[in-house]
């Protein structure tokens, strides 16, 4: 009984976050999933290996749909014993998305309790952290593993704290765990700047240890977060050796060339360049966004209504109401810094309110930890805005640089804030026995609150209201137009921080009533609470809402076969296709194809720069080397057409000579007039190969044939017939980590060519050539991960073990 009435709270909390996430997305009662346009280009992307497994019932780790070829380590896939995935799918039992919104709730509602929250305020302040806009407009745009990430985050922290608290047992425990199902969220960037935030964190107990000279007790908090990372990281290693050894392949890598495109020199070597990575900067300004959502317009996609100058406009021009409306429910009104955003990252204003209250009312230095944080990731997100502090970090700070869009690091932020506000009114009731305490924290936070608020609405003149596609906009519709979107813009300045301050006179208002006995602590909790969470629920309601949720049928096949693509398809070859509108950043293609362009966070580096430094400038040399047979074009009429190539070099042909270079920035210039049917071009310093250069330096015989008998994704087979001995060139990606090349079922050695293709010498004769993808990596990662995976087990036993001995003990005495 005594369990039952221990554990009933948290079930009934656990309850109402279930059904809090399924009432947010309740169409998925209705059998509907939400549309997501990442997840639409990731199931392009993933159709060949979703087809290979399951036709074969394994998985294939390789898929030859996308940019040529490249390993699926990144397109979901599958890694052997992976007992950390089980446990994170019986979390996520759910469906999508309100799965990662209950996770959102769980994560942070584990946090709360660390800190001695009780279960009612935790709960309101696990909604609030829950549907803070950003972690939901992620979900809506399908930045799932985002989202999975930053939902294990709060975990992590929690862990962090208790071993810092000595409770070495169950926060190493919840460290391990919490760790490993971060890891296994597969978004490297938001575990990154968790790991900033929790050097913050780390540092301020270290601080603590070390200023009581409490040195054993730093060292075994220290040893119990490094072995809970031990084996969090060796459950994962798999996929992290995977992603490890892809990510020298891919574009979050160095690039080898000097020079650019255009031909001017490289100022260096990284592949993500400082314009890429800082693209995505957070306004100084556009800040103020987190506690008032619209002040720099909302986003690129605003829904204005009838009551908009934008509608008016219409009107004027003569469009009936019903087209009035309809152009006005998508403007661009977003007038900030960034080149796209799809909602405001709105914290709150009642969360806003609640977290200033803790700085002037909560005792615990801990506070200072979250508010750290949370600045610390507000300036870093600022990007090119605040330089100064961006390029050291890009310049000094170890993986920095390899990540883009840096006004993501705010989700430390929207961590550290609704857990800031929970301390805030916990401390507030707490104080009842000081009026006086209570009263001036109060007056402080509502002066503080009404004092920005009133700020913002005075530095109105100061802003142009002007956006960077505006001048675009004046050149295609007029400069009424755009006087029109600025007038909206204007009004929604003004509109949202009247009710930003309305929300804030509210909280104080409720708080105040406490403090003179006309509400009692319950009352005022769940009106606060429920102000705090509906003022979020609005706001996210109008850029992820039920309209988003559409047919299984339509999520299951996002694209449409095209006719083009039909008569593509009467080819049953094998080939690779080139849709130019894709522009080797759409993943349609590859869905129907095998394609060479496709949709990736990290793409492979060289058949990027292939795109960039030849395709981009007409180079059909190297589509023909490639084998793209067919070319998606549009027309006069915006129809799409099929172009035959009808030079394409084929799956395999004989070259007569190689030419021989010594560095990359050398390959791709000969490819700028190579014949790619006659010589090919090999690095003698890229290959450490079995043969002497010497060799490729004679003619070889062409005359000989190499047909395809067998093409699946993880398995090439080819039947070759040449009088004397030859050299071929394959058009296949290049990848030397996993691709085992066989002549007569002995392994032989292969090497790169022509900057991303596979070449071989073929002895005279008939023969059989095997091209399998056997990555060694899959296998040792899974031994290690059974290892890791047994060890947690063994450890989690352990703990329970010594833990209920521990309690036994405690009764007795």
């Amino acid at each position: 009984m005594k369990i039952v009435n221990k554990f009933y709270v948290h079930a009934l909390v656990i309850l109402g976050f279930i059904l809090v996430s399924l009432i947010y997305f309740y169409p998925v009662l209705q059998g509907k999933q939400i549309f997501q346009s990442d997840i639409a280009q990731y199931t392009g992307m993933a159709k060949e290996q979703n087809d290979f497994r399951a036709v074969e019932n394994a998985e294939p780790y390789w898929t030859n749909s996308a940019f040529g070829g490249m390993p699926t380590y990144q397109l979901g896939a599958n890694y052997p014993n992976d007992f950390v995935g089980k446990i994170d799918d019986v979390l996520r039992f759910l469906p999508r998305p309100a799965d990662y919104l209950f996770l959102y709730f769980l994560g942070f509602y584990g946090l709360l309790l660390v800190l001695k929250t009780d279960p009612l305020k935790a709960f309101i302040g696990a909604i609030a952290f829950g549907f803070s806009t950003y972690l939901i407009i992620i979900l809506g745009v399908g930045h799932n593993a985002k989202a999975h990430a930053i939902a294990y985050m709060p975990l992590v922290v929690a862990g962090f704290i208790l071993v810092f608290q000595k409770k070495y047992v169950w926060g190493g425990l919840l460290t391990m765990f919490a760790v490993a199902l971060e890891i296994s969220a597969n978004h490297f960037q938001m575990t990154y700047y968790l790991l900033i935030f929790l050097l913050i964190l780390s540092g301020y107990f270290a601080f603590n240890f070390i200023k009581e000279k409490d040195f054993k007790g730093l060292l075994i908090s220290s040893a119990t977060l490094i072995v809970a990372g031990i084996f969090a990281i060796g459950a994962n290693a798999g996929n992290l050796l995977a992603t490890s050894e892809y990510a020298k392949f891919s574009t979050r890598s160095n690039s080898e060339l000097t020079y650019n495109p255009d031909g001017t020199k490289k100022t260096n070597e990284n592949a993500l360049s400082r314009e890429y990575i800082t693209e995505y900067s957070y306004g100084i300004a556009e800040s103020f966004n987190l506690i008032a959502p619209r002040l720099f317009g909302g986003s690129n996609h605003e829904n204005l209504g009838p009551d908009s100058r934008m509608y008016s406009f219409f009107i004027e021009k003569g469009a009936s109401p019903s087209q009035a409306q309809e152009y006005a429910s998508g403007m661009p009104t977003y007038w900030g810094d960034q080149p796209i955003v799809a909602a405001p990252a709105y914290i709150g204003a009642v969360v806003f309110f609640l977290a200033v209250l803790a700085l002037f009312i909560d005792d615990r230095k801990i506070k200072y930890v979250f508010l750290g944080g949370a600045l610390f990731s507000l300036v870093l997100s600022w990007g090119k805005n605040f330089s100064l502090l961006t390029d050291f970090f890009i310049d000094y700070v170890p993986m920095y640089d390899k990540f883009r869009a840096v006004s993501s690091i705010q989700v430390i932020l929207e961590l550290c804030f609704p857990v800031l506000a929970v301390m805030g009114i916990q401390s507030f009731f707490k104080a009842k026995e000081e009026p006086k305490l209570q009263q001036k924290a109060l007056v402080q936070t509502g002066v503080f609150g009404i004092g920005v608020i009133l700020i913002l609405a005075i530095a109105k003149g100061f802003f142009h209201f002007s956006g960077s596609s505006d001048q675009y906009f004046m050149e295609t519709y007029g400069p009424d137009f755009v006087d029109a979107l600025k007038e909206d813009r204007m009004t929604m300045y003004y509109a949202d921080l009247l009710r930003s301050g309305f929300l804030i006179i509210i909280t104080f208002g409720v708080l105040w009533l406490f403090i003179k006995n006309k509400f009692s602590q319950s009352t005022t909790l769940i009106i606060v609470g429920l102000v705090m969470i509906f003022d979020l629920f609005f706001v996210d309601k109008k850029y992820v809402s039920a309209k988003d949720f559409v047919s299984p049928v339509q999520i299951a096949a996002p694209f449409q076969e095209t006719p083009a693509d039909a008569e593509i398809l009467k080819d049953t070859t094998h080939y690779r296709v080139f849709e130019v509108n894709g522009n080797m950043s759409s993943a349609r293609a590859s869905y129907f194809h095998s394609s060479i362009g496709g949709y990736h966070a990290a793409k492979p580096r060289r058949m990027q720069q292939l795109f960039d430094y030849q395709i981009a400038k007409n180079n059909l040399e190297i589509l023909n080397m490639l084998n793209v047979k067919y070319v998606i074009q549009t027309d006069k009429e915006g129809k799409e057409i099929p172009t035959i190539n009808p030079d394409a070099n084929g799956n395999a042909w004989f070259v007569s000579s190689v030419k021989l270079v010594n560095k990359p920035d050398d390959v791709m210039k000969a490819l700028n007039t190579i014949d790619t049917k006659n010589v090919a071009i090999f690095n003698v310093h890229e290959h450490e190969s079995k043969f002497q250069n010497a060799r490729l330096k004679k003619a070889f015989d062409t005359t000989g044939t190499i047909k395809v008998v067998t093409y699946k994704p993880n398995y090439i087979k080819y039947k070759s017939e040449n009088e004397k001995d030859g050299l071929a060139v394959f058009s296949e990606m290049y990848y030397k980590n996993g691709w085992n090349a066989y002549v007569d079922g002995k392994l032989t050695d292969h090497f790169p060519v022509d900057y991303v293709l596979r070449a071989m010498e073929v002895p005279a004769g008939k023969h059989t050539i095997e091209f399998k993808f056997e990555p060694q990596v899959i296998k040792t990662g899974g031994t290690i991960t059974l290892m890791s995976s047994i060890g947690m087990l063994l450890l989690l036993a352990g703990g329970i073990f010594f833990e209920s001995r521990n309690s036994k003990k405690k009764k007795e005495v």
